[in-house]
C-alpha cells in the first residue's frame, strides 16, 4: 500500500519530479507524511533514482521534524479540535487508532516505543508512536529520542529494503 500511495504522490508533482531539487523535495514532503513517512520517502527516492545516502538523510530530517510538535502539541492541539462536530470525529478516530495498538509500548514503555517506530510494518512508525506516547503521558524528552532512535532504526531497514542492499550482499 505505501507502495501505491508514493507512486500517486511521486505522479502528483509531475514535471517538479524531473528536476534533481524537485526530486529532493518531494522525497523530503512524503517523509514529513502521517503513513507514508521515512518508509515512504526511501521508496520514492529509489523510485526517483536519487543517491541513497543523501535520501537517507533527507527522510530522516522529514520524519524527525514532526515528532516533538506531535509530542508536545497533539494533546492540547485534541482538545481544542475534539469540539468541532467533524473534526472531533477525526480525532476520536486517531485516538482509537493509537489506542488499539498502545499495548505495544505501553508494557516496555521508550523501548516499546523505540521498537513500534523502528519496525516499519503497517500502522508503526513516527506519528503513531508519538501520539501513542502523548496519550499515555509517557516523558517527552525519553520519548523524543525513542521515537529519533525508531526512525534511525525504521531507515536502516528501509534502506536495505528499497535500495536492495540485500540483495547485492546475497548475491
Amino acid at each position: 500500500m505505501t507502495d501505491k500511495i508514493t507512486k500517486f504522490v511521486v505522479g502528483f508533482f509531475g514535471t517538479w519530479a524531473g528536476t534533481i531539487v524537485g526530486k529532493y523535495v518531494i522525497v523530503f514532503i512524503i517523509s514529513m507524511i502521517p503513513i507514508l513517512e521515512l518508509r515512504g520517502g526511501l521508496l520514492a527516492a529509489s523510485m526517483l533514482g536519487l543517491p541513497m545516502w543523501q535520501s537517507y538523510i533527507i527522510c530522516l530530517i522529514g520524519n524527525i521534524i514532526p515528532i516533538p510538535f506531535i509530542l508536545w502539541l497533539i494533546n492540547p492541539l485534541f482538545r481544542y479540535m475534539r469540539s468541532w462536530p467533524i473534526i472531533g470525529k477525526f480525532v476520536t478516530w486517531c485516538e482509537k487508532k493509537a489506542d488499539s495498538k498502545k499495548e505495544k509500548i505501553e508494557k516496555l514503555k521508550y523501548w516499546g516505543l523505540f521498537l513500534f517506530v523502528g519496525i516499519p510494518l503497517p500502522g508503526t512508525g513516527a506519528w503513531t508512536g508519538c501520539l501513542i506516547a502523548a496519550l499515555l503521558n509517557l516523558d517527552k524528552k525519553k520519548s523524543l529520542l525513542a521515537a529519533v532512535l525508531g526512525v534511525l532504526l525504521a531507515g536502516i531497514i528501509m534502506l536495505i529494503l528499497s535500495y536492495g542492499i540485500l540483495g547485492r550482499v546475497i548475491n
